[in-house]
């Protein structure tokens, strides 16, 4: 707690020794016998009663004090004024929230900060303090100072997705490709997307979102269901043939230093065409993606960057959104290789925001663990192999911001401009490393083609959604509780979509968990479990106090948790919704442990697999299935849950 530099006084030494009490108090309290049988059989024993008692005293006295001290109601040991534990409780909810909100203002005045006026960019444009991350610091070569990094999602930018040509479509149902025109084609364009145009002929669907005008279309039609949904560019990538001169060793080419480089900013259409001539000119480029998904439900892809062996590009892709499906005949060219790092996330924000595929891709993440390196980062790899330390002051930047300063602009060109050259040492050592044969080059070209084979999921909402957050949190909820989190659960969807906002922006997930473990009585105690208070909480809380109301109303139970999959419960929600059938067999194979993979039955679509019928990252093993070891109906599969 020493900060060096900073004489120690009286009240940093209160400080100091307070806190240390605190841990300690917290630390002995975690030791106390748990609540139930432990606890009931301690209490049996007068000493422990006795201990108890003064203790609680001790700690009630001074929690009065603490609370008299910021002026709140500090009765706690009246009985007389205070008459049960809710009370007491909720005594106490009130006035932490008190005391957080003077502490949060005291922190912002010493900070500098004003709460009013939030900046339109990161304020590392004003040295020293260069902003981009809370908790990095970067120590001067000079011997200087160390500068402190921040990140700052400034408040006042114009939101881009207000300037799209197209509605951003954050409905509840699956994702349809963009696609309208397929370059490098060896198997055609699926009927459906190359009449795309007649949607814009229907006048019902003007007043939504094309890609859920097209799925209504379908559903109401029931016409194109598997090429809906089906990879556009599947054909092309399962037939790709990697030629002989990419398996063999190459010259590794030297990258030209930045200062020497032509950098060209992209940000209208005519030289969008022109950079896509370019490229299809050439033998490989490098691509890499700067992203956005705090202040946007699905995310925003807002720069792209390419670099080639002469010069690195970068695109606004906020401003030519509508027009990057363009790049698709370079991106597509199986002629040409798209060298990428860690492409997983790249591939899918590509097919979500613009309908760009890759064909031919090489995935240096894949090689560095082919290679079995230290680490796989971009950062690792600039460094062993080009000697050059990455600056990520700027990795968590809010990309959104137009014009982009000159400092964030080098830091994004620099993730691509070195990316060929090493690309060209790993195929040399993945070759050395085994001896000259292929075999690993190879399989890295595989694991690569697999990635660029990877489709969009669009988060889908289903009634049993909620389970699958509180089994990864591993939380244990009473009836009350779990009624809590699955209405805030549902609200957080709901409004998260309506806004276009992420749910971590409406209600990050630790405060959803605290608001239905307290199941606070009052609006104010909702207030109290959040700090600090996302706007859109303050915006809703009369509708968030009701949901808490009506989870308060439940009968309280203890749940018992229990082994079920939630694949199971997701099949029984559909089966009942299809119908409420009660006979029809529903099979199940057996997989690894004691995990169910479901295998849909020949009435349902695809269209409801992509509603959240099984996991995606199961999908394959589901596929692959061949054998049916347990057939239940649906009578006994709701009896079994």
């Amino acid at each position: 707690l020493v900060v060096p530099g900073i004489k120690m006084n009286k009240k940093l030494e209160k400080t100091r020794y307070g806190l240390g009490a605190v841990l300690s108090a917290t630390k002995a309290s975690a030791g106390l016998p748990q609540a139930g049988d432990e606890y009931d059989f301690y209490r049996s024993f007068p000493g422990f009663q006795e201990f108890c008692q003064s203790q609680g005293d001790k700690l009630l006295h001074c929690m009065s004090q603490i609370m008299q001290h910021h002026g709140c109601r500090a009765h706690l040991k009246d009985h007389s004024t205070v008459t049960g534990l809710e009370e007491r409780f909720d005594l106490v909810v009130d006035s932490n929230d008190v005391i957080l909100e003077r502490v949060g203002i005291l922190l912002d005045e010493a900070d500098g900060v004003n709460r009013s006026q939030q900046p339109v960019m990161p304020a590392g444009f004003q040295p020293p303090k260069i902003v981009v991350s809370s908790w990095n610091r970067k120590g001067s070569s000079s011997g200087s100072r160390s500068e402190t990094f921040k990140l700052l999602h400034a408040k006042n930018i114009t939101r881009p997705q207000l300037k799209f040509k197209e509605k951003v479509d954050n409905s509840n149902t699956p994702f349809i490709p963009k696609i309208f025109i397929k370059p490098n084609a060896i198997k055609s364009l699926p009927s459906y997307f190359s009449n795309k145009q007649i949607r814009k002929e229907r006048p019902e669907d003007l007043d939504v979102p094309a890609a859920l005008a097209d799925f209504i279309h379908q559903q109401r039609t029931q016409e194109h269901v598997e090429d809906m949904f089906a990879h556009p560019y599947q054909f092309e990538v399962d037939h790709l043939t990697i030629p002989e001169n990419l398996l063999s060793k190459p010259e590794p080419q030297m990258y030209r230093p930045m200062a020497e480089t032509k950098c060209s900013f992209i940000h209208n259409l005519e030289d969008l065409v022109a950079l896509n001539g370019k490229l299809c000119k050439l033998s490989e480029f490098a691509v890499d993606l700067e992203h956005h998904s705090y202040r946007s439900f699905l995310g925003i892809t807002c720069l792209m960057q390419i670099s080639t062996r002469d010069e690195d590009f970068i695109i606004d892709t906020l401003e030519l959104r509508s027009e990057m499906y363009i790049l698709n005949e370079a991106f597509t060219d199986p002629a040409i290789v798209k060298v990428f790092h860690g492409a997983d996330s790249d591939i899918e924000w590509l097919q979500r925001d613009f309908g760009v595929y890759v064909v031919n891709l090489f995935d240096t993440h894949q090689a560095s663990r082919a290679l079995n390196l230290a680490r796989h980062s971009l950062d690792h790899l600039l460094k062993h192999f080009c000697n050059v330390d990455s600056d990520k002051r700027y990795q968590l930047a809010d990309w959104r911001i137009r014009p982009l300063p000159d400092e964030m602009v080098q830091y994004a060109r620099s993730d691509t401009h070195y990316l060929l050259y090493i690309y060209d040492r790993m195929r040399l050592q993945l070759l050395d490393f085994n001896h000259g044969q292929p075999g690993l080059l190879q399989s890295v070209w595989n694991k690569s083609k697999d990635i660029s084979l990877k489709k969009y999921l669009k988060p889908i909402f289903t009634e049993d959604s909620y389970l699958e957050l509180q089994r990864k949190q591993k939380k244990s909820f009473n009836t009350q509780q779990l009624t809590a989190f699955r209405l805030l659960f549902a609200w957080r969807d709901k409004l998260a979509r309506q806004e276009d906002e992420s749910t971590g922006y409406v209600m990050p997930t630790h405060m959803m968990i605290k608001i239905s473990e307290e199941l606070p009585k009052e609006p104010q105690g909702i207030i109290a479990c959040c700090n600090p208070v996302p706007p859109l909480v303050r915006q809703q809380i009369n509708e968030l106090h009701l949901l808490i109301q009506e989870a308060r109303e439940m009968p309280l139970l203890k749940i018992f948790p229990e082994e079920v999959p939630v694949e199971l419960i997701s099949w029984r929600t559909l089966c009942v919704r299809e119908g409420g059938c009660t006979c029809g067999l529903v099979s199940f194979c057996s997989m690894s442990g004691n995990a169910f993979q479901t295998v849909c039955p020949s009435r349902v679509t695809v269209a409801h697999v992509q509603m959240g019928s099984y996991p995606s990252s199961d999908r394959q093993q589901v596929e692959n299935a061949t054998t049916a070891t347990t057939v239940l109906c649906c009578k006994s599969l709701n009896s079994r849950l």
